[in-house]
């Protein structure tokens, strides 16, 4: 495993972001997800006091699906920088969870152009 790969986003302003994931063994072979769990968080910065958004992720077939709502993304501001992880975790009796962080990197967010009914 060569986790955690980075993966820089540029991100337009309130609109809905998807991105899929597919972890795979130093072999090549896809990473059993069994019985992981997955988080995906935004934040202001890294570390603790930052102020963080939890986005969508879910774990089906061998795959890791992420999104970035645009609810969420309303509340991003335009022309700032953020970071993002994603993590997987298993937890094991009688021992210590297994937690990887599969994936990060930075959130450039642009400011959008057209305003849609709602908005």
């Amino acid at each position: 495993m060569a986790f955690p790969g980075t993966y820089n986003i540029r991100y337009y302003q309130g609109d809905l972001y998807e991105f899929n994931i597919y972890p795979k063994t130093t072999n090549g072979s896809a990473f059993d997800l069994t019985d992981y769990s997955v988080k995906f968080f935004i934040a202001t910065a890294r570390g603790s006091g930052a102020t963080q958004y939890e986005c969508v992720a879910t774990i089906s077939d061998g795959a890791i699906s992420c999104m970035i709502p645009g609810g969420i993304g309303k509340t991003l501001a335009a022309g700032t920088n953020y970071v993002y992880d994603v993590q997987i975790k298993k937890p094991v009796a009688g021992s210590a969870d297994k937690i990887y962080t599969l994936l990060t990197g930075d959130i450039t967010v642009r400011a959008d152009v057209t305003r849609m009914s709602g908005d």
